[in-house]
This record gives C-alpha cells, sequence and structure tokens, in this order.
C-alpha cells in the first residue's frame, strides 16, 4: 500500500510515491503525470476568469455541483475570500509539484512519540513550511496571488490579522502575503501530509483563519522547554503563566523540526519533561506580550523559591490563535543551567514563586534590590572568587554594611544556627570563600527582602532587634 509522507495510508486513487532510505534527510515525490493533488482544472482553468464568474452571480452550490470538489455546503463568512484563497491554494499546490516533477526535494524530520507503557513510535513528517517558504518569492509572482491579495484588501479585519501576526515592521502586502497566504497554504499542505490535495483539509484550515480573522480577541500562547525542575501536577505560577508536564507532540505539531531545538534527552528524564507556558488574551489591537522577558523572571522566581538547578530554553515557541507566530531564543541568564541537583517544584513552594514573581515586578523601583538580584544570579554560573564576590556584594547591596549581623538575624530563630550562620557570612565579609550555607542563605535573604514591600523598614526592625528594643515576630518558609 502506498504510504504518505504523514505515515498515514495514501487515499484510494493515489500514485505518490516516496523513495529514499530512513535517515537521508529529504524524500523525492514521484506523482503521476496528472498529480492526484489537483483537478484537471488547477492547471488548465485562469483564475481570474473563474473568480469574475463567481462576482457575476455563481452560487456556491453551483460550483460544487460542477466542479465536484466538495462534498457538501461549506458556510463562510466571506465567499469571495474563501475562493480566492482557494484558488491560490490549488494554483500553489500544483506549482509546487511541478517543482518537484523537476526534481526538488522536501526535507523530512524523524518524530519520536514516547509512551508510558510500551515503545516509542516513529514518524517521518515532512517539513513543508521551509519547502515553502524557500519559493515564496515565486509563488508571490503568480496571478492567482494578486487576486487573493486583491481581496484581502477588501477586507479590513485582515490588515489587522496580519499586523498581529507580522508585527509593524513588513509593507502590509507583505505582512498579508506572509501571515495569511503562506500561512494558509503551509497549514492546508501539512493536513495533507504534503501536496496531495483534500478539500476537507482546505476547508478546516480556511474554518480555522477565518475564525481568527474576524475574530474579536486573540489568543496568545509561548511554551519553553525546562531542565532541573520536575513537578507531579500542573502548578500555577500567576494568572497566565504555569508549569506543567509537556503533551507528547505538541511541539511536533506546529514545528516538525522542533526535536533538534529541544535541551539534549528533554521527554525522556524526570526532569526533563516540563515546560513553562505563558497564555495571553490579546484585544484586536494588542501587541503580544515581551515572552522572553516574562520567562526569564518566571525562571528567575522558581530558582529563588526552589534552589533548582533550573533553565528555560534555549528557544521558545509562539503560537497566535493556534497558528505558529514564532520561535524566539531564551534570554541567557535563563536559558543557561547552574550546578546542581535537580528538584520538584510542589505547590507549596510553586505558591512561594508566584509570590516572588509578582514581587520581582516592582525591584527596578528599587536599585539596590536589583543590584542584590543581579549579582546573586550571576554567581549561580561562576566559580571562586568570582562568585564570593558576588555573593558578598548581593548581600551588601541587600541589607547594608552590617549585613553579616542582619542576615544572620533575618534568617535563623535558633540561637546556635544564627551564630553558625554568622560565623560563615563573617568569613565571608573577611574575605573567605563563601560556604554552602552562606551561598544559600543569601538566596533565602533575597526571598525574603522581596516578599517584604518596604526593604528600609525592614533593615530598620533587624537594627531594633540586634538592640533589643524589639521582639519581631517572623514567619519564615523553609525555602
Amino acid at each position: 500500500m502506498p504510504v504518505s509522507p504523514a505515515g498515514a495510508p495514501a487515499r484510494p486513487g493515489s500514485t505518490k510515491r516516496f523513495r529514499g532510505l530512513p535517515g537521508t534527510g529529504s524524500f523525492r515525490a514521484e506523482p503521476s503525470r496528472r498529480p492526484p493533488c489537483a483537478p484537471s482544472h488547477a492547471r488548465e482553468t485562469p483564475w481570474g476568469d473563474i473568480l469574475a464568474r463567481l462576482r457575476a452571480g455563481t452560487t456556491r452550490r453551483d460550483r460544487i455541483r460542477r466542479g465536484g470538489l466538495v462534498s457538501g455546503l461549506v458556510a463562510v463568512r466571506s465567499p469571495h475570500l474563501h475562493d480566492a484563497l482557494r484558488a491560490f491554494s490549488l494554483g500553489a499546490f500544483a506549482f509546487l509539484l511541478r517543482d518537484l516533477d523537476e526534481g526538488g526535494d522536501i526535507p523530512v524530520a524523524f518524530v519520536e512519540h514516547e509512551h508510558a507503557h510500551g515503545p516509542a513510535l516513529y514518524e517521518y513528517r515532512p517539513l513543508v513550511r521551509p519547502f515553502v517558504e524557500e519559493r515564496a518569492e515565486r509563488l508571490r509572482g503568480r496571478a492567482d496571488a494578486t487576486i487573493a491579495l486583491e481581496e484581502l484588501h477588501r477586507e479590513p479585519a485582515a490588515a489587522i490579522f496580519a499586523r498581529a501576526h507580522a508585527g509593524p515592521r513588513p509593507s502590509q502586502d507583505e505582512a498579508l502575503y506572509r501571515t495569511v497566504l503562506l500561512g494558509l497554504l503551509v497549514s492546508t499542505a501539512e493536513a495533507c501530509g504534503g501536496f496531495d490535495w483534500d478539500d476537507d483539509a482546505f476547508e478546516r484550515a480556511y474554518a480555522e483563519l477565518e475564525r481568527s480573522l474576524f475574530g474579536e480577541r486573540r489568543t496568545y500562547a509561548a511554551v519553553a522547554p525546562l531542565v532541573g525542575l520536575s513537578v507531579a501536577t500542573q502548578i500555577e505560577l500567576t494568572a497566565g503563566l504555569r508549569v506543567r508536564a509537556v503533551a507528547d507532540g505538541e511541539l511536533a505539531r506546529h514545528w516538525p523540526e522542533a526535536k533538534a531545538m529541544l535541551p539534549k534527552d528533554f521527554g525522556r528524564e524526570t526532569d526533563r519533561f516540563c515546560v513553562l507556558e505563558l497564555r495571553s488574551a490579546l484585544g484586536v489591537a494588542d501587541e503580544p506580550p515581551d515572552a522572553p522577558a516574562e520567562i526569564a523572571d518566571a525562571v528567575s522566581a522558581i530558582r529563588l523559591a526552589t534552589a533548582a538547578p533550573l533553565a528555560a530554553g534555549p528557544v521558545l515557541f509562539e503560537t497566535l490563535d493556534g497558528r505558529p507566530f514564532g520561535i524566539r531564543p531564551v534570554l541567557p541568564i535563563a536559558a543557561t543551567q547552574p550546578p546542581g541537583e535537580a528538584t520538584r517544584l510542589d505547590t507549596f513552594r510553586g505558591g512561594l514563586a508566584g509570590e516572588l514573581l509578582v514581587r520581582l515586578g516592582f525591584a527596578d523601583a528599587d536599585p539596590a534590590l536589583a543590584e542584590a538580584l543581579d549579582r546573586w544570579e550571576l554567581a549561580l554560573f561562576q566559580q571562586d572568587p568570582f562568585r564570593s564576590g558576588q555573593v558578598r556584594a548581593s548581600l551588601a547591596a541587600l541589607l547594608g554594611d552590617t549585613w553579616p549581623l542582619r542576615a544572620a538575624v533575618l534568617l535563623e530563630d535558633d540561637p546556635q544556627a544564627r551564630r553558625s550562620l554568622h560565623t560563615d557570612l563573617a568569613a565571608l565579609a573577611a574575605g573567605a570563600n563563601a560556604t554552602p550555607a552562606a551561598i544559600d542563605g543569601v538566596r533565602r535573604a533575597l526571598s525574603e527582602g522581596l516578599r517584604r514591600p518596604d526593604r528600609p523598614k525592614l533593615i530598620r526592625e533587624l537594627d531594633d532587634e540586634l538592640l533589643g528594643l524589639r521582639e519581631r515576630r517572623r514567619a519564615r518558609l523553609a525555602v
């Protein structure tokens, strides 16, 4: 039985075959002399004439009966736009098949599907997107692309959609072409598993596009893989930001080549099975959030709450309305994994991480606190004597000149534990290398400092306690 590039049996009557050995990275399509993807009129009928007849009053039901292209009436909000985009997609399929006839190759990705019980399953998936994007300029020069762009200009919602998906830099024509025409073409081809045309696949892709095009709200999502952390259940950090286990195939669905961009052994090891997900509901004119900055802040908050050797990335994957939006690098401070043993994020420490994440948003208003945070996080990746210097400077910025005494009082209630910590901190202040207790102490002190909205007031309370002027009730967290 013929096999499609997506791994499913070919549709009856399809003569497409794929040759090449596993692992070669590409396959050659051998279509029949008339590609099964396109009806006979796909290469012979000028689409401008078809659209002229459509505007003259031909109904969609008539076209269905005459052309036999779909099995039933499809309700669409903008029939002229639907037909123009369908014409462009059909013409592009025929053009791309002709390119395959002339020796073009579609690269493939080797996608692995892990299962908890049973062996892993493997799938060859064609990388349709890069194949189409390499030929984007040639496709744009076709008459059906020009007609489709004219129809898009008649829809005000299309310009808003394109600007949201492409950003403000490209011209309007370029944004419409890249986000709407090429986006629809790629979605259809991926649903077909190549360039074997399927009407149902196009209708589904168009329906999804139209829902997004004319919708009043847009859904943005960014997902970054995590290493050095495990979770037993989904942990909500703040509204729209959560840590959860990765779903099988969720990245490969939009980016078949994603496996090459993931950390080593991601999805196989317990501490390499989580993602950090950012979701946001956007208005029509709203800009997407700064995902790399949001992810970096969340990583810092979790490091503070758990002391985990946590890293995100190296890239994050963005979608807008369920469509691929981009792949962006994670900020280096968050993408680099510090040394240490992996840990689990439970509900308690997840709640603390969420609280610290909210407070991090106010840290820039306190330059000393911001400096203390930066120096602590840089110390995670350094060796002595540079690490000890950063720890020393972080505590000094946070608690002032008498930081060994203030930190000992802040962090410990038991007299013996307070004395032991003060001894380590005093040695650090005198120039010795930081002990593990001192290194962990700066993390705990920063967590306490962040949770207090008034850091100068906290320092005054610590001094009063040192002078015996007050008893300060503390509810310390075991972090």
